[in-house]
């Protein structure tokens, strides 16, 4: 982003701290404003002849900057995987905790791989339809990315934030 005397072009476009349009003025001229006004002059693009370039108060451009720096770089991010690991038999008081850590895991922006541990194909069912439990309860804080796979020693799914925290 160029902003006050980086800006090289002659003349430049201007657009005035409220928006409004000011036409085509020279270099000199927009700086002076800018020094009048106590802002800076800041070009839009450097594509077009002239350059677009506003107005606007000092720092709030370096200011915009970084805060768009920052979003791109938080959306950049990839979701961290949390894994959560399920014995067959749980216990309703272990089940409870277990959905309880795999609610907050996803409040806080992060997605849960849920895995029950089996032996055999009888528990593989068992273990799908205990996923499947925990799935409906977790279904306010997150939706599955895929359905439930069953492998032959274990049963999974991965649950993403229905929305992301911070």
């Amino acid at each position: 982003m160029l902003m006050n005397e980086k800006i090289k072009a002659s003349e430049v476009e201007l657009t005035g701290l409220n928006g409004e349009p000011l036409g085509v003025v020279s270099r000199a001229e927009a700086l002076a404003l800018a020094k009048q006004h106590k802002a800076d002059l800041v070009c839009l693009s450097i594509m077009s002849s002239p350059p677009p370039c506003k107005l606007m108060g000092r720092g709030t451009a370096k200011q915009e900057a970084s805060q768009a720096k920052r979003q791109e770089k938080a959306q950049g991010q990839p979701v961290k995987v949390k894994e959560l690991r399920l014995g067959i038999d749980i216990e309703q008081h272990d089940y409870d905790t277990k959905q309880r850590q795999a609610a907050k895991l996803l409040e806080s922006g992060s997605a849960v791989q849920l895995v029950v541990r089996v032996q055999g194909g009888k528990q593989g069912a068992a273990g799908k339809t205990l996923l499947e439990r925990l799935l409906a309860d977790l279904a306010e804080q997150g939706k599955p990315q895929t359905g439930i796979q069953v492998s032959g020693k274990q049963v999974m799914v991965q649950v993403n934030p229905s929305r992301t925290g911070g």
